[in-house]
């Protein structure tokens, strides 16, 4: 591979590394733990960036589609800093943001992938404030069509704490999955996020941690989660 091109998630993932391992592990959690085998849909977001949540989100759904045979889209609906189209190699316009504008039809913005059961929504052109766009009644449009044609709808958000996007987005789905790392996320601000998400009446599945020591487990259900203080590691793949 030239030096310059840049790395696509089909470049880093490994069926069999523990980061694949983990996934599988925890598509199964959020479908079986909490009583619901019927979820299709989940919503993946954080409390600031540079927490993971766009890798735990594309290793998700890379490993729903390549183990489970589902009929997967993954869907960038972070307008404000979208990652999905670098991270799948596809083009960023058009994507979700002429979708919510009604210049688009959302299976006219549909992406492939070199995996088979796999689709991209890239997010579309740059706006600087795209909040009121999900307040619309055409965002609820817009998922009733994808959800009628995929199987498993995985979307990656902005974070929590810093904007409304999560919240507006988080009725359209079946769970939310929060985002945190390990060792940096302070305490304060990880119970921040999940009270915003549960004031807004989302359904949170649990909580990711990214970059845990192997001694703790890599899924919380939320309830059972104390948000004390943990010892840093790292799972490789993450971000």
């Amino acid at each position: 591979m030239n030096g310059s091109e840049k790395k696509t998630i089909y470049d880093v993932f490994d069926q069999e590394s523990p980061m694949a391992t983990e996934m599988r592990r925890l598509y199964s959690n959020i479908r079986h733990h909490h009583g619901n085998p019927d979820m299709r849909s989940f919503l993946v977001t954080s409390s600031h960036r540079g927490e993971g949540k766009s890798t735990i989100s594309s290793h998700l759904a890379l490993t729903v589609a390549r183990f489970k045979g589902k009929k997967s889209l993954i869907v960038d609906a972070d307008l404000r800093r979208p990652r999905l189209h670098d991270i799948f190699g596809v083009p960023k316009e058009p994507g979700l943001l002429e979708c919510l504008e009604g210049k688009l039809d959302p299976l006219e913005a549909v992406k492939n992938t070199p995996v088979e059961n796999l689709k991209v929504i890239p997010a579309g052109s740059r706006v600087v404030s795209p909040a009121h766009l999900f307040e619309g009644d055409i965002l609820a449009e817009i998922f009733k069509k994808i959800r009628f044609y995929y199987d498993i709808v995985i979307v990656d958000s902005a974070p929590v704490i810093p904007v409304s996007d999560p919240m507006l987005i988080s009725s359209e789905v079946d769970g939310v999955i929060l985002v945190l790392l390990a060792g940096k996320t302070p305490r304060n601000v990880a119970m921040r996020a999940r009270d915003i998400l549960l004031d807004a009446n989302a359904n949170l599945l649990g909580v990711v941690v990214n970059n845990l020591s192997e001694v703790l487990p890599y899924y919380y259900d939320y309830k059972y989660y104390g948000y004390r203080e943990q010892e840093e590691g790292k799972i490789p793949g993450s971000a």
